[in-house]
């Protein structure tokens, strides 16, 4: 993780207001992590998620595209450095949106460029207008923010819709 992610990522929770029940997909700390700065916040509850057993991980999910909790369990779903890692975007994404409450905050920060990185695999780059039709095509969030910061990371925040 880069340290400008954490910080990023601490500053985006700090647009939910109260407790939150947050979900962290790809939490395996290869070199940093996110759940002090949630966990530091009253009342917040942090799950980490990720595919192999090790440190931060709470519940080691066997498939990258079904996690183990009902639709509408967390109120943020959080997800750093790790969409790149992905093979099939669209099906994650579509997972990350399933667990998130109606209202819910999703953020995720990946690479626009970066060195080539396997952990297991490197499949992606993301630019704005591909995370905006991500985004777009589970017809299920909306008031995004998608962003370039540095010539390296995209930050994308997006709130699940509340059914009218």
């Amino acid at each position: 993780m880069r340290p400008e992610g954490k910080a990023r990522m601490d500053k985006i929770l700090d647009q939910w207001a109260g407790p939150a029940s947050v979900l962290d997909v790809g939490s395996y700390d290869v070199n940093g992590n996110f759940r002090d700065i949630v966990t530091n916040r009253p009342g917040w509850q942090y799950t980490g998620v990720d595919l192999v057993p090790g440190p931060n991980v709470d519940v080691v999910a066997e498939n990258p595209y079904q996690f183990p909790w009902a639709e509408d369990t967390f109120d943020v779903v959080i997800s750093g450095y790790v969409m790149e890692h992905v093979e099939a975007i669209w099906l994650w994404i579509d997972e990350l949106v399933r667990l998130l409450k109606p209202g819910g905050m999703l953020v995720i920060i990946t690479h626009t460029s970066f060195p080539y990185h396997a952990y297991p695999i490197d499949c992606w780059r993301i630019m704005p207008d591909g995370m905006r039709y991500l985004f777009d095509r589970t017809g299920q969030l909306e008031r995004y923010t998608i962003t370039m910061p540095d010539e390296f990371d995209i930050v994308a925040v997006a709130w699940k819709k509340v059914a009218a």
